[in-house]
């Protein structure tokens, strides 16, 4: 199972974020990095074990307040073992193709941005769908739960459980593995430490988007060695 950091920028830094409430984040503390500058962070993280993909939530561009396309493509220049999924609030053909011809660059296309579930087909095989989730509400159009608009991997994001150390949504993973048909099904949200990430792995999970545990030390390098 793949262990993906998580980054959220806006502002130009990177905030920490907590049950989705954005207009709450702020500035991240962490012991990996002096500051929340994205590069210095990055970095940071890749002390802790030598991940293949970060994920990047622009939430800057989801929030229609402008976007981190330069910061993003100076994170892909600046580590080359790193390929970064991007989260920008692409909604239409013309938004995703922003990103296409960019190597090692994947755009992750979140439901509350979506207005139709064709907008997934569009985009191929290589986007990545977030089904989106706040509490017992999905966050987009209802038709995007069926998975014949669903491409080869899938992202589950319980938002609530977003810095909130509340644990996996084990339900909600067990019923879109149900539905995804060998589809490679990501968990995000609420991972607390290694028997986090072991529950979903023996859940059949394909990897898990993971913040906060990496930044408090609840998920350390020993623990990301032996899961690796």
């Amino acid at each position: 199972m793949e262990v993906i950091p998580v980054i959220d920028l806006m502002g130009g830094c990177v905030v920490r974020a907590r049950a989705g409430e954005r207009a709450s984040y702020r500035a991240i503390e962490t012991p990996l990095a002096a500051g929340a500058a994205p590069r210095d962070i990055v970095k940071g993280l890749l002390t802790l074990h030598d991940f293949r993909t970060l994920y990047v939530a622009d939430l800057d561009a989801i929030e229609r307040r402008g976007d981190h396309r330069r910061v993003i493509c100076g994170l892909r220049d600046a580590f080359s073992s790193l390929t970064i999924w991007v989260d920008d609030g692409a909604g239409d053909a013309a938004a995703i193709a922003r990103w296409r011809g960019q190597a090692r660059i994947v755009p992750v296309l979140g439901s509350e941005s979506l207005p139709a579930p064709d907008v997934v087909r569009t985009a191929g095989e290589t986007a990545i769908l977030s089904l989106d989730f706040r509490g017992d509400d999905f966050l987009g159009a209802p038709a995007l739960l069926d998975a014949a608009f669903w491409p080869q991997r899938v992202i589950v994001m319980t938002l609530a459980r977003v810095g909130s150390h509340a644990g996996p949504d084990l339900a909600r993973l067990t019923a879109i593995r149900a539905q995804a048909r060998g589809r490679s099904v990501y968990a995000a949200g609420g991972v607390r430490d290694a028997r986090d990430l072991e529950t979903l792995k023996q859940a059949g999970v394909a990897g898990a988007l993971v913040s906060s545990a990496l930044h408090s030390g609840s998920l350390d390098a020993a623990a990301l060695a032996r899961l690796s």
